[in-house]
């Protein structure tokens, strides 16, 4: 059916939303697309519903076609199940949490791996494995900073997978169908993603995969490598050993306090002592489930959390207050050292470990120890790859050099292993009659955040650029003289004509000025615009435009539905 834009709802807004950070957010606001309600939570207007059901729509279709079954589960959970997996204590203040009127306690679901998992319990043969189930739910989390629109928000919609399987050969088969499906949805959404190595995070499990869209306004980094095609996210990035003596090394010296009054950070500390900072040694001290634990690593260098937590395999890992630090090293904040603790875990990067006459905190106030050399002065108990990545460094898997992109996470699955059917007791009767639990996996996808992508990767100055599978009209019919009965009444059946062709058509019909409508065409982003205006008056010729080249054409009448049609399907190749 044909929309008449004097009758469709759409919003749009001629300058740019004050509290907009990104190119989306600014575009799904002045588009119509979308409208805030509150700090993380967006209503969808009914041309940013149009998309959001296109997108939705390809997203059902290939997770039908790699075998996964659709159900819906409910977003009101119980707290004993997160309980029962220890993700109440995991996720923290990110849960939503609210009381019933008998006060029972209950999560607005962040995510659905404990009540799935419940249910696929019911299986109780090998016979009745693999299987994928698979909703599209509104999922909730209290971000504490959400930010660029519906990129980051507390209220968003995701499709969410969970395969379940006999053994990890199976696990591995269900992974890749869904790897495959997803780079099925994004190529046809004509959203452009890298496939990265990811860390679980508390998700948990044995392998991760991130779909990262590159985008200049992505919060998240990636490390490409263009030789062999190595992509990873920067938290899950590995920095491999160097192999041999460091460059310049010199004899070790023996060791010496030094007075250092007021100098706490790197910068200070290598102005000072007349250092450059890879020679320092920063020691982190952080609380965990267990024992204080204190890292060393380059001053030059960050501690990559991920992957401190990871080598220490805990799951809860902050900072250490300033009084806890002076407690264990007996002195203030930023005189830490490695030598000499008890009653810490001391662990110890690779680089850090190569690192000759170097500067550390002496544990004690106001002083510094130089000439400190790993393996004589301090031996940790553990060395292992605990910084973040930097552009000078290789890529992992080739050796040759590394780029960083920025990009949003769009799509991210898991290899979970045991770790929730074990917990809620999801086990099944192996053909040897072995009780023995599910082998998981768990498949998300951002729909808004396709949406969202989609458009940071496709605008131009004058607003969106629409690929045709997800765009919210095929073809805006700009009727410029309303007035003129003879153009408006071509104008009407000229989108009959669309519709009856199964095109998706907007029939700009207000009363506006010209110059107002065609911008509001470019705003939005449909793909090809027809014009009845001075073209129809002059020659009786339609003009056809491309959005996003902006090339026109001067179409006849009898033709412009075959002719916009073949632009539309060599655009849908693209």
């Amino acid at each position: 059916m044909a929309i008449r834009w004097s009758q469709f709802f759409l919003p749009t807004l001629r300058e740019d939303p004050k509290d907009a950070e990104v190119i989306s957010h600014t575009l799904m606001v002045r588009a119509g697309l979308i409208r805030r309600l509150g700090s993380g939570a967006y209503s969808y207007l009914p041309l940013g519903m149009r998309v959001l059901q296109k997108v939705t729509a390809i997203v059902r279709e290939e997770m039908n076609r790699a075998g996964a079954q659709e159900c819906l589960l409910p977003a009101l959970q119980p707290m004993d199940l997160w309980k029962t997996t220890g993700r109440d204590v995991l996720l923290g203040e990110v849960l939503l949490r609210i009381k019933d009127r008998t006060g029972k306690e209950m999560v607005l679901g962040p995510t659905h791996e404990e009540v799935i998992t419940s249910i696929a319990s019911e299986m109780k043969s090998y016979r009745q494995l693999p299987f994928t189930l698979y909703q599209i739910q509104t999922k909730f989390r209290d971000e504490p900073r959400p930010r660029a629109g519906v990129i980051r928000s507390k209220e968003f919609l995701m499709k969410d997978a969970y395969s379940f399987d006999v053994d990890a050969a199976g696990l591995d088969r269900s992974y890749q169908r869904m790897v495959e499906a997803y780079h099925r949805i994004f190529r046809r959404c004509g959203v452009t993603v890298l496939a990265c190595e990811a860390d679980p995070g508390m998700m948990g499990g044995s392998g991760s995969n991130e779909f990262m869209a590159p985008s200049p306004n992505g919060e998240d980094q990636v490390v490409t490598c263009a030789a062999c095609g190595f992509a990873s996210n920067l938290e899950a990035a590995a920095c491999p050993p160097l192999d041999g003596p460091a460059a310049g090394q010199e004899r070790p010296k023996p060791m010496e306090e030094v007075h250092t009054p007021g100098q706490y950070t790197v910068e200070q500390v290598s102005q000072f002592l007349k250092v450059t900072p890879p020679v320092l040694l920063k020691t982190l001290l952080y609380e965990t489930d267990a024992e204080p634990v204190a890292a060393v690593i380059r001053g030059d260098h960050e501690l990559n959390e991920v992957k401190l937590a990871r080598a220490l395999n805990v799951s809860r890992l902050k900072l250490a207050t300033a009084a806890t630090i002076e407690r264990v090293t007996g002195a203030p904040m930023g005189f830490s050292g490695p030598i000499g603790l008890k009653g810490v875990r001391l662990i110890a990067d690779h680089a850090a470990m190569r690192v000759v006459n170097a500067v550390t905190g002496a544990n004690k106030a106001e002083t510094h120890v130089v000439n400190v050399n790993p393996g004589r002065d301090f031996t940790p108990a553990t060395v292992t790859d605990l910084r973040v990545v930097t552009p000078q460094d290789a890529c992992p898997r080739c050796g040759k050099p590394i780029e960083f992109v920025r990009a949003i996470e769009a799509g991210h699955v898991f290899k979970l292993g045991t770790k929730y059917s074990q917990a809620l007791g999801a086990t099944f009767q192996d053909a040897g009659g072995k009780h023995v639990p599910m082998i998981m996996g768990c498949y998300g996808i951002g729909i808004n955040r396709i949406i969202a992508s989609a458009i940071e990767q496709r605008h131009d100055v004058n607003g969106i650029l629409w690929p045709v599978s997800i765009a919210p009209f095929h073809v805006v019919i700009s009727v410029l003289e309303m007035g003129n009965a003879e153009v408006s009444k071509l104008g009407e059946e000229l989108s009959q004509q669309f519709a009856q062709q199964g095109v998706d058509v907007l029939l700009d019909n207000r009363d506006l000025s010209p110059g107002a409508k065609l911008k509001d065409a470019d705003l939005i982003g449909v793909p090809v615009q027809i014009v009845l205006g001075k073209v129809w008056q002059t020659q009786q010729k339609l003009e056809v435009v491309e959005r996003a080249s902006k090339t026109k054409q001067q179409v006849e009448r009898a033709a412009v539905v075959a002719s916009v049609q073949q632009m539309l399907d060599k655009l849908a190749t693209l």
